[in-house]
C-alpha cells in the first residue's frame, strides 16, 4: 500500500468514526426527508460517512429518491441485494454519474435476541473473515450496468455487531433466524472501482499462468465455492481472457493491456 492510500484510509477511518459516533448517538436518531422512517443503523452511518449534509440526503430524483445528491453526483448506499439496485441505475446513469458504496463485514459478532423478551444473549465472533471478494455475488446482479463510465463502486470491509432474532426453524432456533439491526464498529479497509482497470487491484500479483479459478481462489485466500463468479466479472470486465480449458475448467490469464 502506498503513501497515498495509506493516508486515504485513515481520513477515510476519520470520517467513519465521526459519523458511526454521530449517528448511533442520538437518541432518538434525527430523521430527516423522505423515506426515513425504516432505515437502519448500518445505513445512516454510511450515509452520514459520505456526507453529512442532511441537506445532501433523500433527494428526489426523477421517479425515485437518491439516498445522496451533490454537486452533480448521486451516491447510494447498498446494504442488501443488489437487485433493488437495477432499476434505479437505469434512471440514474443517464443523468448523473453514480457511486454506490457497499459494506462488507470483515469481522463480525453476533448477539442472539430472546424474541420472547427481547433479552439480549450470548455476543459471539463469527469464524468467518470478510473479503472484497465476496462482493462479486451481489455485483453479478447488476453486470449490465458495470461497465457505464457513469458508475463507480466503493465497498468497505466494516466490523461489525449483528444483532438475530433467536426465532429460527432448527433446533436451536439459530438457522433460518431474522437478522434484527447491524452496528458497524471499525472501518478495516476500502477499496474504489472507478473503471475496468481498477479491478487489477483483485487479481493476485504471483499467480501462474494461464490459471484456473480454483488457482485463483488459492492465491487470493479465498474458498473456492462460487468463486467462479469473480472470474466470470473480471472476464466480462477485460482484465482476463479465457485462453484455453483444462478438463471443464477454463483456463485465464492476465488482459495484455493491463
Amino acid at each position: 500500500m502506498s503513501i497515498s492510500e495509506t493516508s486515504d484510509l485513515l481520513q477515510a477511518r476519520e470520517r467513519f468514526d465521526l459519523a458511526r459516533s454521530g449517528t448511533i448517538t442520538l437518541q432518538p436518531r434525527q430523521r430527516h426527508g423522505i423515506g426515513m422512517q425504516s432505515e437502519k443503523t448500518l445505513h445512516a452511518v454510511l450515509k452520514n460517512y459520505i456526507d453529512p449534509d442532511e441537506d445532501h440526503q433523500e433527494i428526489p430524483i426523477d421517479r425515485f429518491i437518491a439516498d445522496l445528491y451533490h454537486d452533480g453526483r448521486i451516491t447510494e448506499i447498498q446494504t442488501a441485494h443488489m437487485d433493488a439496485m437495477r432499476a434505479k441505475l437505469s434512471c440514474f446513469l443517464a443523468l448523473y454519474p453514480v457511486r454506490i458504496v457497499y459494506p462488507i463485514p470483515a469481522r463480525k459478532w453476533v448477539i442472539w435476541i430472546d424474541p420472547d423478551t427481547g433479552e439480549l444473549l450470548k455476543r459471539n465472533r463469527s469464524p468467518k473473515r470478510g473479503s472484497f471478494y465476496q462482493a462479486f455475488r451481489e455485483l453479478y446482479r447488476i453486470r449490465p450496468y458495470l461497465k457505464d463510465p457513469n458508475l463507480s463502486l466503493e465497498l468497505l470491509l466494516i466490523d461489525m455487531d449483528e444483532y438475530r432474532l433467536l426465532d429460527g426453524w432448527s433446533r436451536d432456533r439459530k438457522r433460518g433466524s431474522h437478522r434484527y439491526e447491524r452496528i458497524p464498529l471499525y472501518l478495516e479497509d476500502r477499496m474504489l472501482l472507478t473503471c475496468p482497470e481498477d479491478y487489477m487491484q483483485l487479481v493476485p500479483p504471483d499467480l501462474p499462468e494461464p490459471f484456473t479459478s480454483a488457482q485463483f481462489a488459492a492465491a487470493a485466500g479465498f474458498r473456492r465455492d462460487g468463486f467462479s463468479t469473480v472470474l466470470l466479472l473480471l472476464y466480462e470486465m477485460g482484465v482476463l481472457d479465457r485462453v484455453g480449458k483444462k478438463g471443464n475448467a477454463w483456463l485465464y490469464q492476465v488482459t495484455e493491456k493491463w
